[in-house]
């Protein structure tokens, strides 16, 4: 497997049709994703000591971080409608490698930031809502 560029790793955010169209979330410069799962325990008195867990159970989500500078973009700007609205829409995270995860997601934070003659900044979360497929 080849190392990736981290800057080819993009958020994007669709524009609410079916299907969407995404435009990329201009100013990130850094972007994380983490796949979590709940573990359902499934051990008995024939498990020999050992945890056991089943395959296929539990709640899994996706949960999505990003931190950039402000650029007044349209993605930006419909990305904090739906963090004021607390809205779910569909977002795209896309990777260098050409694959790409796709998933109606909540911004569960939006923090904006800045100093006198510094730029202006800000910080998000998404958590995912349904499932997330991979492509």
């Amino acid at each position: 497997m080849a190392i990736e560029k981290g800057n080819a790793f993009l958020l994007k955010i669709g524009d609410g049709a079916e299907p969407p169209t995404f435009a990329t979330m201009a100013g990130l410069r850094t972007t994380q994703l983490s796949i979590n799962g709940e573990t359902v325990v499934v051990t008995n008195k024939d498990s020999g000591g050992w945890r056991e867990l089943l395959s296929g159970a539990g709640v899994r989500h996706v949960s999505v971080a990003g931190a950039g500078v402000f650029t007044g973009s349209a993605a930006e700007a419909r990305m904090r409608g739906h963090a004021l609205a607390g809205t779910i829409d569909t977002y795209r995270l896309s990777f260098e490698s050409g694959g790409s995860m796709t998933g109606r997601f909540l911004v569960t934070r939006l923090d904006y930031s800045g100093d006198f003659g510094g730029e202006r900044t800000y910080t998000l979360a998404l958590e995912s809502s349904g499932a997330v497929v991979a492509a």
